[in-house]
């Protein structure tokens, strides 16, 4: 199992944590989302390691901005 972390920027409350995770799960060969407004951490795994950049761009898709911790 891979995990990995990033760091998003905008998020305040449970709808910004649902925004990230809805558009997350649509990137390839993730298995499993942690998101939290309250620290702005997102940890992401999976089988495989995941595309970074993918992620970033779901993140950037859901309105926020995420870079790799």
């Amino acid at each position: 199992m891979t995990t990995t972390e990033f760091q998003v920027t905008g998020m305040t409350c449970g709808h910004c944590e649902m925004s990230v995770r809805e558009e997350v799960a649509k990137v390839a060969g993730v298995d499993g989302i942690q998101v939290s407004a309250a620290s702005g951490q997102l940890v992401v795994t999976s089988d495989t390691p995941v595309d970074a950049a993918a992620v970033i761009a779901a993140v950037d898709e859901a309105g926020y901005q995420a870079v790799t911790a």
